[in-house]
């Protein structure tokens, strides 16, 4: 499971010590969860080994992309904008793409376009918002087998992310509004009912 939109260091020990498999630093200016190459440096440092660190971007120039890759420890890149398959590779990172559903969006169409990809990441749409809307999607509307191994987000939290794997039976889901205090500031407890509501619904 992936915890995105970390900007204080003691949000990351926070959500790896829950068991958070990976953490999402948004290098997006309009977000209120984005951070600054220095902040996410801080968070960097504080993170123990075996934990993915991902860059989320929207549209970003390749020269800041490189830069954040270069400067951390990026395991995985995120797109949110309208970035093409080869944009999306020249960055010599496993990367994995989002797809907001809008209406009339196929799934298992969409997950086929995005050759070199490790996943697809399905969100909710909303005008004008790349990502972290809060908002979910219909989850029936992923019909079929997808190309890509599927992470689910959109308005995940506690109280639905059982159903949500129940239904999806996706590879990983990711949240991050759901376990916040206030966007970009991180809820102890919220992780930590998140954390053990993801793992009820695994045993099952």
């Amino acid at each position: 499971m992936k915890i995105c939109g970390i900007t204080r260091p003691q949000d990351a020990l926070v959500a790896v010590a829950q068991g958070a498999d990976a953490l999402g630093l948004v290098f997006y200016a309009p977000s209120p969860r984005a951070v600054t190459l220095e902040q996410a440096m801080e968070i960097a440092d504080a993170v123990p080994p075996f934990v993915t660190l991902v860059s989320l971007f929207v549209d970003e120039a390749p020269a800041m992309i490189t830069q954040v890759v270069e400067s951390l420890p990026i395991g995985a890149i995120q797109f949110h904008g309208k970035e093409t398959a080869a944009f999306c590779q020249q960055f010599k990172r496993p990367w994995f793409k989002a797809v907001r559903m809008k209406d009339g969006v196929d799934a298992a169409t969409a997950s086929a376009g995005w050759q070199g990809a490790r996943g697809v990441l399905l969100d909710a749409w909303q005008d004008g918002v790349p990502g972290g809307t809060g908002h979910t999607f219909d989850w029936s509307r992923i019909t079929g087998d997808l190309s890509l191994p599927l992470v689910l987000a959109g308005g995940l939290n506690a109280g639905n992310v059982g159903a949500a794997i129940g239904e999806v039976r996706p590879w990983a889901v990711d949240v991050s509004g759901g376990v916040e205090s206030a966007p970009g500031i991180k809820d102890a407890g919220k992780i930590e009912q998140f954390v053990a509501a993801v793992r009820r619904a695994d045993q099952q």
